[in-house]
């Protein structure tokens, strides 16, 4: 991770056990991951392939609950962001404000750059 992308105030001061520090800061933009995992998982469907914009960072770090549900993930923990996505990004036809968006909390791990 870049010097770049660690958080702003007022996480200053914080000493972040090994892998736990935020992968993302807002502002970053990102892709919603579009895989098809077998099991119950916490990303509508509709929003997977999509790209939005980190808006803000959620603290603490937490569980990975999709891997803890299935008791593979042994305490490691990432961070949720919440993900501000335009409404033509989901539907392409939508006629709003172009202002309009939805905006959904995902863990780290649905995540990558775009």
């Amino acid at each position: 991770m870049s010097a770049t992308h660690l958080p702003e105030p007022p996480f200053d001061g914080v000493v972040w056990a090994l892998g736990e520090a935020p992968a993302f800061a807002a502002g970053d933009r990102v892709r919603i991951l579009a895989r098809s995992p077998i099991g119950h998982y916490r990303v509508p469907t509709y929003l997977r392939g999509k790209s939005g914009t980190v808006e803000a960072v959620i603290e603490p770090a937490g569980l990975d609950n999709e891997q803890e549900g299935f008791g593979r993930n042994a305490g490691a923990k990432r961070h949720y962001y919440r993900i501000a996505i335009p409404m033509t990004e989901i539907w392409p036809d939508y006629a709003g404000s172009p202002r309009d968006g939805l905006r959904i909390e995902i863990f780290e791990t649905w995540l990558e750059r775009s």
